[in-house]
């Protein structure tokens, strides 16, 4: 295990991986419960979707850990699960068993644009000051999230000013929770406990914040202990949605071809971002993606760089958990936590995989984690995640701008892909005002183009 993994190497050791692989999966664990519930809305069978998930989940992962030896976990994708329902499916009108066919040829797009390395001709592209950004607005993003999963911030809608076309608009006006709510009263108690256990330098810190916080919940009536004799740990059939995508009816209509092509444009511009935005914002800042492989990955020695292998197995996991049944499985910004815990290898991926496939049996156990349990350990991996944003020179106004722009548009419109695509726009215009346009490199206008015209699309559709 220690010549497979090279845990000595990489400054780790078993016991850390290990951790860091079961806080990962406690972190992201909601997902085996969030995404049949999402996809079940468009007719396919829910016990089925909840298999998939697992399965797409476990073996994308395992692939991450065995293939490129890096601490990322796998996992159907919040946004582009929300994508596939509501508007490919519910919006659109397609069949899911059409958007999951949309779902394989986005993954075999994405495989074709890793293994001919343009993925990393966009990752060389990116300036240095918008890495230091992304790293610190998947930051702000984690710690939103676990914000909001700790009920820390309430929304009050409220009629706003503008009217237009007789429609009435409203605004979701944030504010602070009075702390009479026990999901948030927990979570807060989980949060001290998780930043003083930080602070003491207590190894594991984050999983045991974890635990204490679920054993606490069980006092307060937010951890709900399941009848343990009554439960059925039977793995439901995966029949119904294995291998029916329908990629013949799919383009059966010419004149639905358009309108088929660029929502596959759509899902494959959020899968591939959100991957490199995760990529850059955790593996960089950890130290994961060291100096040497930095050196392969820049060298094109694809077959020695874990970056490169990293991007990989991420592009082979879409297509596999379309052919299970399920939405785009994509690299999971959660792997943060496990890596803030010092997961550093390969072993905390095959942990999480590991313990994705024990939950087939075990999902009434699982689902005892509560979210104000895991909500304390997303806001301290944020914290921690905003060290980079110390590197941008904030004193530049022309650096500022397009830095800002990502470390903003990231939490507040709840996308990772967002927060790049505003950076990447905003970098373009910053350059060319200052007529620096030929510093920009063509990749970055090209991908710029991309964003444009997927928001022109968009608001077509």
């Amino acid at each position: 295990m220690e010549k497979f993994f090279k845990l000595k190497e990489n400054g780790t050791d078993l016991k850390t991986e290990l951790s860091a692989g079961l806080t990962t999966f406690l972190t992201m664990a909601y997902i085996l419960f969030v995404n049949p519930s999402m996809l079940s809305l468009t007719g396919m069978d829910k016990g089925a979707v909840f298999v998939a998930t697992i399965l797409a989940s476990a073996i994308g992962t395992l692939v991450m850990g065995l293939v490129a030896n890096v601490p990322f976990a796998q996992a159907p994708g919040m946004g582009l699960n929300a994508l596939f329902t509501f508007t490919v499916v519910l919006g659109l009108g397609f069949t899911w068993q059409q958007a999951l066919a949309m779902v394989f040829i986005c993954g075999i797009i994405n495989i074709i644009i890793t293994t001919t390395k343009l993925r990393k001709m966009i990752i060389q592209a990116i300036p240095e000051s918008l890495q230091y950004a992304i790293s610190g607005g998947i930051g702000l993003f984690i710690a939103y999230l676990g914000l909001k999963s700790a009920r820390f911030i309430n929304f009050t809608v409220e009629p706003a000013n503008a009217i237009a076309e007789g429609a009435v608009y409203f605004d979701a006006v944030p504010s602070l929770t009075v702390f009479k709510d026990p999901v948030a009263v927990l979570a807060l108690i989980g949060l001290i406990i998780t930043i003083i256990l930080m602070l003491l330098n207590v190894k594991g810190s984050i999983l045991i914040g974890i635990i204490l916080t679920t054993i606490i919940g069980i006092f307060n009536g937010v951890t709900q202990v399941p009848d343990f004799s009554s439960i059925d740990f039977g793995v439901p059939s995966l029949s119904p949605t294995f291998l029916k995508l329908d990629i013949a009816g799919l383009f059966s209509d010419p004149s639905k071809i358009f309108l088929v092509l660029t929502t596959i444009f759509s899902f494959s511009l959020s899968d591939t971002f959100d991957t490199i935005g995760t990529f850059l914002g955790t593996g960089r800042k950890a130290g994961i993606f060291d100096a040497e492989d930095e050196k392969l990955f820049n060298e094109g020695v694809g077959s020695k760089s874990r970056l490169d292998k990293a991007l990989f197995a991420d592009a082979i996991a879409t297509s596999t958990g379309a052919l299970l049944g399920t939405s785009n499985t994509t690299t999971y910004v959660e792997s943060a936590a496990g890596i803030g815990q010092g997961g550093r290898t390969g072993l905390t991926s095959v942990t999480v995989a590991v313990l994705f496939l024990l939950s087939l049996f075990l999902s009434p156990i699982i689902g005892m984690v509560p979210g104000a349990a895991t909500a304390p350990a997303l806001i301290v991996v944020g914290v921690l995640m905003m060290d980079s944003i110390k590197n941008i020179e904030w004193g530049e106004f022309e650096v500022a701008v397009p830095a800002f722009l990502v470390v903003t548009f990231m939490p507040f419109t709840f996308s990772i892909t967002n927060g790049i695509a505003a950076g990447f726009i905003g970098y373009c215009i910053v350059k060319i005002f200052k007529k620096e346009a030929k510093d920009v490199h063509p990749i970055m206008y090209i991908v710029t183009l991309l964003f444009l015209l997927n928001s022109f699309i968009q608001a077509l559709s």
